[in-house]
C-alpha cells in the first residue's frame, strides 16, 4: 500500500510556520518555539510579513518564497488573510495546513472567509486541520505544532480530540500518571479532516498500540464507524463523550421519543468493538489496561480476601457495577473445602480468614483461576497479624503469569503495603488502592469483550422459510403518500408494508361510515376491534379512538358513533378517513412487546424492541441497535430488556416462539436498509405467543430519499450487497454464482487456500503458507463492506457449495484507488473464471467511486500478466522490488 495521505501531516519533513513570531504570548510564538524546542529532524521555516528574522531563523515573507518542498504549513495568522495563504501553499504544491487559531462560526464574514479557504484547499488537493488552538504533537517523532506549554511524554497512545481545552487537561493529568504518547491531535471543528480519516492513520501507525478518542460531534458517521470498526479490529479504542444527550430525538411515534441520542451512540460504539468510558481518569485507566492485553472472556468475578467486611464492600460494587458475581464449581468448592480453615466463607466473596498465609491465599486465588466458571479475580489483601504483604504480592505477580484471566490486586492501607505497590508497578500488574475501582476496570474489561464481539457480527443475506420480501411493492404505497403530501401512514398503509417483508400482520379494513363497518364486522366475524383512522392521529387510545373485544352489531353501531365522535370532540382539526375495522385476536399465552424505528441525526435509522401497549412510555423497557441485524445481534438486543425475560417459560405460560419474534425484528432491519424511506416506525403491540407474532397496530413515518444518494448511503453501517449476487455459466456451460463473501464463508474459505497449490498460494500470499490463520480468516470473511470487498465465485456440487475464485479489493484511505487481489482454484483455471470475476470486481469497485485499480504480480507468474494485459490494466515494473510487477488500470 502507498504512503498514507495524511503523512504530510503527522510526519512531515518541511514545516512552514505561517504567522511565526518573536512576540511573546502569540499563537505564533508558541508554535514555532514549541517546534524549536521539540527533538524535530526535518527542516523549519518561519513566514512572518514584518520581520526578516524570527527565533534567530531568516524569516520569509511567502511560502512560494521557500526553496524547500513543503509538506506542511502552520497558519497562525488573522483570518482575513487565510484564502490568500492557502492559495500559495497549493501553489506551492503543500500537501497540509494546520489552522493554528480558532475562528467564530457565527460571523457572517469570517464563515465567508473559511468556507473560500475550504474551497482554494479542495481546489489544489490541500488537508486541512482544524481550526483549534492546541495543534497537532508527534512526541515519538519529537515533532510539537501545538501551543501546549506543559510536558508531554512519548508512549504508544494515541490521544485524538474535538476540545483543545479538554485535550490539555487530559495531558496534564496524563503526565502527572507518567502516561505517554504516539500522536495528539485537537481536532477543533474539523473542516476537513475528521476522526474517520484520523483513525485510518493510526490503525497503520506501528507507534500507536491504543486509541483515545474524545468525541462531541459526528459528522460522518458511515466514515466514522468504518474507520472505528477497522481500528478496533487490531487495537484498544476507548472513547469519552460530551453533550451525550443534547440531541435527543423528537419524533412522533414510541420508538423515536424513548430512543436519547447518547443511547444511539453507545450503541454504535458497542457495534464498532470499542470501549465508552465518563470520565478522564477511566479513559486513561482503561486505555492502559487494554493496551497491556488484560482480556476477559465474561463479566463473572471472583473476590478473594481475607476480610469478610472489604470483602462484601466489594461484592455490592459488582452488583452496583453489574457485574456478575461467579458461582464457584462443585470441583473448585470440594478443593477449597480440603485446603482452607474450616470457618472460611464457602462462598463467592472468598474469605479466606484473616491471618492467610500466602501460600493460603495463592492457593484460593489458584483454585478461582482454574475454575472455568470464572473471568477474573478481584483479590484482597488486608494487613492483619500472621499476613505478609510482600510475599503475597510475589505469588500473585508470579500466578498473573501463569494465566490469562486477569487478576486485580488491592493492598489495603497505606505505609506498611507501599513496598508491594511498588513491586506491582514494576511488574505492570492491575492494582489499585480502593477493590472498587478494580471491579469498575474488570467491568469496562467485560463490556470491551462483549463489544468485540458485536464487532465481529457481519449480518449476511437473510435466508430461510420466508420468501424475499416485495421492495417494489412496499415502495408503492409509500410513493404514493409522499406524492399526495403524506408523511404518515395509515394503519392499513403501513401494515401493507410489513405485510410485503412477510411480517403477519392483522389484517385491516376501512369503514367510511357505520353500514360498511357492520357488514366488514360480518365478513371478518365477530369479535372485532374499532379504530379510528386518521393520518393527523397516531396515538388512537388518547382520544378515545379504539373499542376492543365487539361482539355484536348493535355494540358496533354504538362504539362506531362513540369513536368518531370522542375523536372530533378531542381534535376537531384532524382529517377523519373513517373507521378500521380488524379481527379481536384473544391469545391466552400473549405477551405484547413493541419493534419501532427512530431516526437518528448522526448515525441514521436506529432499530428498537422493548415492551408494547398503552404504557410503553411508562414502563421505558427498550433496547436499540443499528442495523443491519443478524441473530446475535437480534438476540442481544431482546436480552437487554426487562421483557426479554418474560418471553421464556414463565409461571404457567410457554415460552413465545422465539424464531417467529427473532424474523420480525430481522425484517425490520431489512425493510430499513431497503427503503431509505422510513423515517420512524412502530409496531405497538406485537403480540407473540407459542403460536408465533402479529402485529396488532403499525404506523409509519417517511420522507423522500435522497435523489443523490448512493445506495445505503443511509445507513452508518454499510448492509451486505445482496444486489451484487449473480448467476452466470462459464465458457464450457457450468452455472455459477459470484456473491460477496460473508462470515459464514470461513470454513469453505480455508478449505480453497487448502487446495491451491503451492505455486498458487506463493503467487497469491508471496509465502508458503498451508493455510490462513485465524486473524487472517476472520480479516478475510469479516469485512466492512463501505471499504473492500471480497467476491467469491461458487458452484453446487454433490459435497455442497465450493469455492472456485475469489477475486477482492481494499479501498485506500482517500477513497479514490484500491488494491486487488485474485485467485483462482488450481483446477478450475482457463476456463475465463478470471475475466469474468474480475468484470464484477470492476463494477463493484466503479458503485463505491473509486477511479483507479492496481495490484502487485510477480514478475514471473504470467498467467496473471496476461489476464491483466487483456482486462486492459498497464503493466510496469515495480518501483521498488524487482520480484514485482505494478499493474494499474483507470476504473
Amino acid at each position: 500500500m502507498r504512503p498514507h495521505y495524511l503523512t504530510p501531516l503527522f510526519s512531515p519533513r518541511t514545516v512552514a510556520v505561517v504567522g511565526a513570531s518573536d512576540r511573546p504570548g502569540s499563537i505564533g510564538q508558541a508554535m514555532f518555539a514549541n517546534l524549536l524546542a521539540g527533538s524535530f529532524q526535518g527542516k523549519l521555516f518561519p513566514v512572518n510579513l514584518n520581520h526578516k528574522v524570527v527565533g534567530g531563523i531568516p524569516a520569509f515573507s511567502s511560502v512560494r518564497q521557500i526553496d524547500d518542498p513543503l509538506d506542511l504549513a502552520v497558519v497562525a495568522t488573522a483570518i482575513r488573510s487565510l484564502p490568500g495563504i492557502i492559495k500559495d501553499c497549493g501553489k506551492k504544491g503543500v500537501k497540509a495546513v494546520l489552522l493554528a487559531k480558532e475562528f467564530s462560526d457565527s460571523e457572517q464574514l469570517e464563515q465567508e472567509l473559511i468556507n473560500e479557504a475550504l474551497s482554494i484547499a479542495r481546489h489544489f488537493g490541500i488537508r486541512l486541520l482544524g481550526p483549534n488552538v492546541l495543534g497537532l504533537m508527534r512526541p515519538v517523532a519529537g515533532f510539537n505544532a501545538s501551543n501546549y506549554s506543559g510536558k508531554v511524554r512519548p508512549g504508544n497512545l494515541a490521544l485524538v480530540s474535538e476540545s483543545s481545552a479538554l485535550c490539555a487537561a487530559m495531558l496534564d493529568w496524563a503526565d502527572s500518571k507518567e502516561i505517554g504518547f504516539s500522536s495528539v491531535v485537537s481536532l477543533g471543528r474539523a473542516l476537513d479532516v475528521g476522526f474517520g480519516e484520523i483513525l485510518d492513520y493510526l490503525v497503520a501507525d506501528n507507534a500507536t498500540q491504543g486509541i483515545l478518542l474524545h468525541v462531541h460531534h459526528i459528522h460522518d458517521a458511515r466514515r466514522f464507524m468504518s474507520a472505528l470498526r477497522a481500528a478496533a479490529r487490531t487495537k484498544p479504542v476507548v472513547v469519552i463523550k460530551s453533550g451525550r444527550f443534547e440531541n435527543d430525538a423528537e419524533g412522533r411515534t414510541h420508538a423515536s421519543n424513548l430512543v436519547a441520542s447518547g443511547d444511539v451512540f453507545d450503541a454504535a460504539l458497542a457495534r464498532a468493538g470499542v470501549l465508552r468510558v465518563s470520565s478522564i481518569a477511566q479513559l486513561f485507566t482503561a486505555a492502559k489496561v487494554l493496551a497491556a492485553n488484560y482480556r476477559v472472556g465474561g463479566k463473572r468475578l471472583a473476590i478473594v480476601t481475607n476480610g469478610f467486611g472489604p470483602g462484601l464492600l466489594a461484592a455490592d460494587s459488582a452488583i452496583d457495577y453489574g457485574v456478575e458475581l461467579a458461582q464457584l464449581g462443585e470441583g473448585t468448592m470440594k478443593l477449597l473445602d480440603s485446603v482452607l480453615p474450616r470457618n472460611w466463607s464457602r462462598g463467592n466473596p472468598l474469605d479466606i480468614i484473616g491471618d492467610a498465609s500466602p501460600m493460603r491465599f495463592r492457593t484460593a486465588v489458584k483454585a478461582c483461576v482454574d475454575d472455568p466458571g470464572v473471568d477474573g479475580v478481584m483479590v484482597i489483601f488486608t494487613p492483619q497479624a500472621g499476613t505478609d504483604h510482600l510475599t503475597t504480592a510475589q505469588l500473585m505477580i508470579g500466578l498473573q503469569r501463569e494465566t490469562t484471566k486477569p487478576l486485580f490486586l488491592s493492598w489495603l492501607g497505606d505505609a506498611k503495603v507501599s513496598e508491594s505497590r511498588e513491586l506491582f508497578s514494576k511488574a505492570k500488574c492491575a492494582h489499585f488502592r480502593a477493590p472498587e475501582y478494580g471491579i469498575e476496570v474488570f467491568r469496562h474489561l467485560a463490556a470491551y469483550q462483549h463489544n468485540q464481539q458485536l464487532l465481529l457480527q457481519t449480518p449476511g443475506p437473510l435466508e430461510g422459510k420466508h420468501k424475499d420480501p416485495d421492495v417494489a411493492a412496499a415502495r408503492r404505497v409509500m410513493d404514493a403518500a409522499l406524492a399526495e403530501g403524506r408523511e404518515i401512514l395509515s394503519e392499513r398503509e403501513s401494515k401493507q408494508v410489513l405485510a410485503a417483508f412477510h411480517i403477519p400482520v392483522n389484517p385491516t379494513t376501512l369503514a367510511r361510515n357505520a353500514d360498511e363497518a357492520a357488514r366488514q364486522a360480518e365478513a371478518i366475524g365477530y369479535p372485532v376491534v374499532l379504530k379510528i383512522d386518521s393520518p393527523d392521529i397516531i396515538y388512537k387510545s388518547d382520544v378515545g379512538g379504539v373499542e376492543l373485544n365487539i361482539s355484536n352489531e348493535a355494540t358496533l353501531r354504538a362504539a362506531f358513533d362513540g369513536i368518531m365522535s370522542r375523536t372530533r370532540q378531542a381534535r376537531p382539526d384532524a382529517r377523519i378517513e373513517g373507521v378500521s375495522v380488524q379481527p379481536m385476536r384473544k391469545r391466552r399465552f400473549a405477551r405484547e412487546v413493541m419493534v419501532g424505528v427512530a431516526h437518528d441525526a448522526a448515525f441514521g435509522p436506529v432499530v428498537t424492541f422493548g415492551a408494547g401497549g398503552i404504557a410503553v412510555e411508562v414502563m421505558h423497557d427498550l433496547a436499540l441497535a443499528l442495523p443491519p441485524l443478524n441473530d446475535y445481534l437480534v438476540d442481544n438486543m431482546i436480552g437487554q430488556t426487562r421483557i426479554g425475560q418474560l418471553l421464556g417459560p414463565f409461571k404457567n405460560l410457554p415460552p413465545v416462539d422465539g424464531e417467529e419474534l427473532r424474523h420480525v425484528l430481522l425484517q425490520v432491519s431489512e425493510m430499513v436498509c431497503e427503503l431509505p424511506q422510513i423515517r420512524e416506525l412502530d409496531i405497538n403491540p406485537l403480540v407473540a405467543d407459542e403460536k408465533g407474532v402479529i402485529a396488532l397496530d403499525a404506523r409509519i413515518i417517511v420522507q423522500p430519499a435522497r435523489a443523490a444518494q448512493k445506495r445505503y448511503g443511509h445507513m452508518a453501517i454499510m448492509p451486505y450487497p445482496s444486489h451484487m449476487l449473480v448467476c452466470a455459466k462459464l465458457r464450457d456451460g457450468t452455472p455459477v454464482m459470484i456473491r460477496p463473501i460473508r462470515p459464514e464463508d470461513a470454513d469453505m474459505q480455508q478449505a480453497f487456500v487448502r487446495n491451491l497449490s503451492e505455486e498458487s498460494r506463493y503467487n497469491r500470499y508471496l509465502s508458503s503458507i498451508k493455510q490462513l490463520s485465524q486473524s487472517m480468516l476472520v480479516r478475510f470473511t469479516q469485512l466492512d463492506y463501505d471499504r473492500e470487498m471480497a467476491l467469491a465465485m461458487t458452484r453446487e456440487g454433490e459435497a455442497g457449495e465450493e469455492m472456485l475464485a475469489v477475486a477482492r479489493f481494499i479501498t485506500d484511505p482517500d477513497n479514490e484507488a484500491c488494491e486487488f487481489a485474485l485467485e483462482v482454484a488450481d483446477h478450475w483455471q482457463g476456463r475465463g473464471i478470471g475475466n469474468l470475476l474480475m468484470q464484477a470486481l470492476f463494477d463493484a469497485a466503479r458503485e463505491q467511486g473509486l477511479k483507479l485499480m492496481r495490484g502487485e504480480v510477480l514478475a514471473g507468474n504470467k498467467g496473471m500478466l496476461k489476464l491483466m494485459h487483456k482486462l486492459g490494466f498497464s503493466v510496469e515494473p515495480h518501483p521498488e522490488d524487482r520480484a514485482l510487477t505494478l499493474v494499474l488500470k483507470p476504473l
